[in-house]
């Protein structure tokens, strides 16, 4: 059982000797994880990860149980800066800022443990669950790589072959990061597809009551019509996204109409962001980060380094 007891000081120390063991370098500057992350639109395939994570009844659980998915819009636009932050801090910051946001999600890890109350999917009552269990945290992780590159094709531009298997291998950086063994990640674009293949057809995932309401709050929560501009491309994104019968066990459906908004809302958001400077379309982190890596570089020149 994890120890809820552990200060933030001590996963600092465990992240950072982790990170060291692993030899895993951290993406940085003209990386394949700084151009697709550092563009603020492709927040919106979160959607379709987040879905897809509740689909696994001991994360849909765990989320119930320890989040507070349901609150109010104020509520929920909390928690997205914090997850915000958090994603820029392990992409964009320095190794102590990625250390310490690593160290602080690992924390709420150690918060989140229990058992099923009930049979969910193949699950029986009394199943334990915990943030920290490895297939558990690889789902997660894996759902996020899978979408995130995904929303930025459609919203940004193509990618080719070859930044796909970088972008998977910049992402083996979460193993010490959230003490995941070596070699859990995903490495290749082949590796992610028939890993996420299989837990699509291995039974494991089950669309619980649970997961329905939970996906409910996250794309249509008390208020969203207010809005609306908003919250209605991420949920045609999310729902056009994702797996039919991922979205069909949802109970959520998708018309031939609902398409040709996607079409519409995705070119709108491509046309506009050509128009848009980067300063408006850029996570602040990642300019500053990048502007300080070209200013450095010269001088290293310079003195040989």
């Amino acid at each position: 059982m994890p120890d809820p007891s552990r200060p933030f000081d001590v996963h600092c120390a465990a992240v950072r000797t982790r990170l060291r063991a692993s030899g895993i370098g951290r993406a940085g500057p003209g990386s394949v994880s700084w151009t697709i992350n550092g563009e603020i639109v492709v927040v919106a395939g979160w959607g379709r990860a987040l879905l897809l994570q509740l689909a696994h009844p001991l994360v849909a659980a765990g989320v119930n149980d320890h989040s507070r998915f349901r609150a109010g819009l104020t509520t929920r636009f909390t928690r997205l800066q914090s997850t915000v932050r958090a994603m820029r801090a392990l992409t964009f910051g320095n190794d102590n800022e990625a250390i310490a946001a690593a160290a602080r999600i690992n924390v709420i890890h150690d918060r989140v443990f229990g058992q099923l109350d009930g049979q969910r999917g193949t699950f029986p009552a009394g199943t334990t669950y915990s943030a920290h269990a490895t297939d558990l945290l690889c789902w997660v992780h894996a759902t996020l790589i899978d979408s995130i590159p995904r929303a930025y094709e459609l919203l940004v531009g193509p990618l080719s072959t070859a930044e796909r298997e970088r972008y998977c291998e910049e992402a083996a950086v979460m193993e010490p990061l959230l003490d995941l063994p070596a070699g859990t990640v995903p490495r290749t674009p082949q590796m992610l597809e028939a890993y996420m293949r299989d837990g699509l057809e291995s039974g494991v995932l089950a669309i619980t009551d649970t997961s329905r309401a939970l996906a409910r709050a996250v794309l249509f929560p008390p208020g969203w019509r207010l809005l609306w501009p908003l919250f209605r491309p991420v949920q045609l994104l999310t729902l056009g996204l994702l797996p039919p019968a991922i979205r069909d066990a949802y109970g959520f459906q998708w018309t031939a109409k609902d398409a040709r908004a996607l079409v519409r809302w995705t070119t709108a958001v491509r046309r506009m962001r050509r128009v848009v400077p980067p300063v408006a379309r850029e996570w602040p982190s990642a300019r500053r980060r990048r502007g300080s890596a070209q200013t450095v570089a010269p001088a290293s020149a310079r003195l040989g380094v």
